[in-house]
């Protein structure tokens, strides 16, 4: 039986602990053993290498360096990772190598809660398979970007919140490897009522799903 790691904390307004426990519900179901842990702590145990998959909920969380080189290691050996919003694409700031990993990182969401549109890129992608276009109401975000990901879905900005990127493609949900593992991110998620939304929860369950070894 495959075996995932979901590592929930940081900032409370994106609802780790019930993100978390959500997650594992869908992964359960799709016959994976997961374990919860709310430490960064738990990414430190060599045991993280024979996962299947890590999930980090973890916004504005700080690591440290052993946990950090454990996390990287497990991935670059095979183990997947995958993970949405500021959970994974707003933690641990000051590490440029988890950014590296991760394949981007927030750096702004102008105007903070707006209307916007999700645009499917690789609509025959299994992971967008029966997904179309979607409005949607949440944090737009603007990453910094690895040029490597393979894009699965994109917003563009309107320039009403900054006017200087008006017309801006940005990645909204990517794939990647990284040594031996594969990454999966999508930014979409803000919150569990967030996640639960058919055409979010789908995209980022069948993403860990594909991430997963």
């Amino acid at each position: 039986m495959r075996e995932a790691l979901i590592v929930w904390g940081g900032w409370s307004l994106h609802e780790p602990e019930q993100c978390a426990r959500l997650l594992a519900r869908e992964l359960e179901d799709a016959g994976f053993t997961v374990y919860l842990e709310d430490t960064t702590e738990a990414f430190a145990d060599p045991a993280i290498r024979d996962m299947s998959l890590i999930v980090p909920i973890c916004t504005m969380w700080r690591i440290e360096k052993e946990e950090l080189d454990t996390l990287i290691d497990a991935v670059a050996g095979g183990v997947g990772l995958g993970g949405f919003h500021g959970g994974m694409g707003d933690a641990f700031r000051e590490c440029i190598q988890y950014q590296f990993l991760c394949g981007g990182q927030l750096v702004a969401h102008p105007g903070d809660m707006i209307d916007y549109r999700v645009t499917i890129t690789r609509p025959e992608d299994p992971i967008m398979a029966g997904i179309a276009d979607f409005d949607h109401h949440s944090e737009q975000y603007y990453m910094h970007v690895d040029p490597a990901v393979e894009v699965l879905a994109t917003t563009t900005f309107s320039g009403a919140h900054a006017p200087w990127v008006k017309g801006v493609r940005m990645p909204v949900a990517w794939k990647k490897r990284y040594g031996e593992g594969r990454v999966f991110y999508c930014s979409l998620g803000h919150n569990a009522a967030e996640l639960q939304r058919p055409e979010i929860l789908k995209i980022i369950v069948r993403g860990l799903l594909w991430a997963a070894r």
